[in-house]
């Protein structure tokens, strides 16, 4: 499932970011470019850290972006930014971050197997090595669909 949903349209690797605003803007923009999602969600996703802080940032170098599915959901979706600079979140510990998936869930139970699959990705230390070290889109997408 994921080898469909992060795709050549929806990673982006980068090579700075200036802000966590900045990098929530255009996780959300990968994912409103394949009409996954609407402004709308894009904008909760950055309330839901401006109210609940940098509780997205779920291991050190890399956050899950997300907000309600009724905020603006049409689909299953993810993003990935590889931001080789990082960015800060604002959480010490596991700052900077490096890597930022942006997810979309219709309802409860439909996006539960990407979840499996991507805390599989998160257990590969070798995979998320080479994924913060990739220098292009496709070679990203490449490392991705070899070890997914």
């Amino acid at each position: 499932m994921l080898k469909d949903l992060l795709t050549t349209k929806t990673v982006e690797v980068r090579t700075d970011c200036d802000s966590w605003q900045e990098a929530v803007e255009r996780g959300g923009e990968l994912l409103e470019n394949i009409n996954a999602i609407s402004h709308h969600y894009t904008e909760a996703m950055k309330q839901s850290i401006v109210e609940n802080g940098p509780y997205v940032v779920i291991a050190p170098h890399i956050a899950l972006l997300h907000a309600r599915p009724e905020d603006g959901v049409n689909e299953v979706c993810m993003s990935l930014q590889i931001i080789n600079t990082g960015v800060h979140f604002g959480y010490e510990k596991r700052d900077p971050v490096k890597l930022v998936f942006a997810f979309g869930a219709i309802d409860s139970q439909s996006h539960l197997k990407a979840l499996q699959q991507l805390m599989e990705l998160f257990n590969n230390e070798n995979l998320l090595e080479k994924l913060k070290n990739s220098e292009t889109n496709s070679e990203a997408v490449k490392l991705l669909n070899k070890y997914l």
